[in-house]
């Protein structure tokens, strides 16, 4: 099986093949992730969730996805 289209990224530290030259915000919703509740970084920096539809995910690139919890 050929991947001419796809790139390796590495999400919370595990292996995914995904379609080149999709946006983090199209791996948020395929990952069926809240947004609201949920801080991202890429390659160690933490990402502006209002512009994540313009950044375009590389290959070898790491996400880490943080969701939030309450507590007191």
């Amino acid at each position: 099986m050929k991947f001419k289209n796809k790139i390796k990224i590495r999400v919370n530290g595990k292996k995914v093949v995904f379609d080149k030259n999709e946006s983090i915000e199209i791996l948020i919703k395929k990952l069926k992730i809240p947004l609201n509740k949920v801080a991202i970084e890429l390659n160690k920096k933490i990402l502006n969730k209002r512009k994540i539809n313009k950044i375009k995910l590389n290959n070898n690139d790491k996400i880490e996805i943080v969701h939030f919890i309450g507590g007191g």
